[in-house]
């Protein structure tokens, strides 16, 4: 896989017209309880509620005509879903969308908003992906998968462009991973940019390959347990953890208890809506598991999309 700063610049120049270019936040609270200041860039203002619009946008503007007709496909918990469902409808094209059963309701409604096919499946990353090929070989459309595609990944880099031109003194950028596809692309971008920032990743400790993988040198493949996390539930994208490797400084974990608290936090501090994934970034820095002491620090808060009757601390 080949990504750079200019294939990121060219996907921001393709979808600036599609997404929103979303806001930089702080908090004087959550600056003196950390002792630094933290910049949030609020993807969870973006379209369909997450990052996942700049990806899915980009992938789907990428194809040619001929390969677009035939619409497009992936398997998805609902931001990646969405944000495809959405990409499709803007350029016309049908849209196929793989759920396990057991998919936040706020993001299958999501999803049906913007008219896409859906076919539920078993929660499990082998029932999805077979969902999936099955889609694809009856309709012939083309995989857009959520974090191993290269346009996708580039289209995510995109918001650290936009934070670091925004606020280019920033020495450290702390992402969620899941499949590696954002902080793939925000990695790229942010190091291209600035060269001697810091670029720290954080997941749940119930989905730790990344961490582990990391530590070890070679890309390791757990069995999930179960996160409140979400969107952070899969393994690491194969092609993903070379450019981890090359671009990534560290890879820490929080606990279930330390992400609720966090998510918690961001509403009750900032007034806004942030979804479990968004808020393990700050769980790290509230656990303290990274130094924060006197730098400037940003954060994508990566989505925002929450059932509402089934909030985690209820």
């Amino acid at each position: 896989m080949f990504l750079d700063l200019d294939s990121i610049r060219v996907a921001h120049e393709r979808i600036r017209l599609y997404i929103n270019h979303t806001p930089v936040l702080t908090s004087s609270r959550l600056d003196n309880a950390s002792s630094a200041s933290l910049l949030f860039k609020c993807e969870n203002f973006q379209k369909v509620g997450a990052f996942k619009a700049r990806g899915a946008t980009n992938a789907v503007f990428s194809l040619d005509h001929a390969t677009a007709l035939c619409g497009v496909a992936t398997h998805s918990s609902g931001n990646h879903g969405a944000a495809l469902a959405r990409a499709a409808k803007l350029r016309g094209i049908p849209a196929h969308i793989v759920m396990p059963s057991n998919s936040a309701k706020v993001k299958v409604r999501a999803v049906e908003t913007y008219g896409a096919h859906i076919v539920f499946c078993e929660p499990t990353e082998a029932a999805r992906e077979s969902a999936c090929a099955d889609v694809i070989a009856k309709t012939g459309a083309t995989l857009i998968h959520s974090f191993e595609n290269e346009d996708v990944i580039a289209g995510q880099g995109t918001a650290a462009v936009e934070l670091l031109e925004e606020v280019p003194d920033i020495d450290l950028v702390i992402f969620p991973v899941g499949g590696g596809g954002l902080l793939c692309g925000t990695a790229v971008a942010a190091k291209s940019m600035r060269p001697k920032i810091k670029v720290i990743a954080v997941e749940p400790a119930n989905a730790d390959d990344a961490a582990q993988s990391f530590r070890s040198g070679k890309r390791i493949v757990t069995k999930k347990k179960f996160t409140i996390a979400d969107g952070l539930r899969t393994n690491i994208g194969e092609p993903n953890f070379a450019i981890i490797q090359r671009y990534v400084d560290g890879i820490v974990t929080v606990g279930e208890d330390a992400i609720i608290s966090a998510m918690r936090k961001i509403w009750e501090t900032m007034k806004i809506i942030i979804e479990p994934s968004a808020a393990v970034p700050y769980a790290a820095i509230q656990e303290r598991k990274i130094d924060t002491a006197g730098r400037r620090i940003g954060i994508i808060l990566t989505g925002g999309n929450v059932d509402l009757d089934a909030l985690p601390w209820m």
